[in-house]
């Protein structure tokens, strides 16, 4: 049985059909320079395209 990649796991968030989000790059300094219309658009989740072979390796299947 494969273990759930607990670091990995914690990134993200999963919706109830099963799309995976996880937060965009580029947030944690150097933001007071930034347009707020880019760093608003950082805030927001994006979503990860995965196929289901590294779905399954990274996330527990329940």
């Amino acid at each position: 049985m494969i273990k759930t990649h607990k670091s990995f796991n914690k990134r993200l968030k999963i919706t109830r059909t099963g799309k995976i989000l996880s937060r965009k790059a580029g947030q944690n300094h150097f933001n007071a320079k930034e347009k707020t219309k880019v760093s608003g658009n950082k805030h927001r989740m994006r979503m990860l395209n995965m196929d289901n072979k590294i779905k399954s390796r990274f996330l527990a299947t329940t």
